[in-house]
């Protein structure tokens, strides 16, 4: 499948560069707080939704932008046409295309292109993960003492959820923070190493579903479980190498009222 995946990835990824620092103000609407869509952002779905259905037509499809079809065979397959898109609309880099598969209640298969930094990640359980066609190796040793996390935060979520998690990570000097308002590409920098592990503080399906395979892949383990919300709703979790998560107590970060 990542054979046939991956032209599609590229393909999405030359539509949306073909669109990057050329958008007017009447092609970015807003969806929620600091929360943008984009004329590309459809454009990209519409275009991997296609391709896919072409591809797989007994598979359904879950997009961010609206892109349903219910499938027959039991796979789905999760769509972020731009994860990153306040990113890309700013003129920001990390910013990424992002298909998952997601069959038997768990992510198993991924693709992330991040077209601006001309990196492409993909994988999951069983194949490997893979850094532009080379292995990507498998996840360090926590080091307690140069912990680094990446902490996602929303538009939309609640100041205060933020600040929890914030204090949470930093306390005792625990660990450093990195925010980098896209999610594929925090994910990305937990498979190259640059960080430990990811706290989200209410991402979706397919912010996360991408990227997920991949790390996964590489040793990675979380506080999520996936069969007790599917593919709708906010989730709260973290994930990372095995002694992040190991080190940091989730009613600690997201208080007593996690998803």
């Amino acid at each position: 499948m990542l054979s046939d995946l991956i032209p599609v990835v590229e393909e999405a990824g030359a539509l949306a560069l073909a669109h990057f620092g050329r958008l007017s103000p009447a092609e970015i609407a807003e969806k929620g707080h600091l929360d943008l869509v984009t004329v590309a952002d459809r454009a990209v779905e519409a275009l991997i939704s296609a391709r896919l259905g072409t591809l797989f037509p007994d598979d359904g499809i879950y997009g961010e932008e609206g892109g349903r079809a219910a499938g027959t065979s039991g796979r789905v397959w999760v769509i972020d046409p731009i994860d990153g898109t306040f990113n890309f609309v700013r003129g920001g880099i990390d910013w990424g295309i992002s298909v998952g598969l997601f069959e038997g209640g768990r992510p198993v298969l991924g693709a992330v292109l991040q077209p601006a930094r001309g990196r492409l990640f993909a994988g999951g359980p069983g194949v490997g993960a893979w850094l532009n066609g080379r292995p990507l190796a498998a996840l360090s040793p926590f080091r307690a003492g140069i912990a680094s996390a990446g902490l996602g935060l929303g538009g939309g979520q609640p100041v205060a959820d933020g600040m929890r998690a914030m204090a949470a990570l930093r306390r005792d000097g625990r660990a450093m923070v990195r925010i980098g308002n896209c999610c594929t590409a925090t994910m990305a920098e937990l498979a190259t190493g640059e960080i430990d592990g990811y706290v989200s503080c209410g991402e979706s399906s397919w912010d996360v579903m991408g990227m997920w395979p991949v790390v996964t892949a590489l040793g990675a383990v979380s506080t999520l479980e996936w069969a007790d919300g599917g593919l709708e709703g906010r989730m709260r979790f973290l994930l990372g190498k095995p002694g992040f998560v190991a080190a940091f107590d989730e009613r600690e970060i997201f208080g007593t009222d996690t998803i």
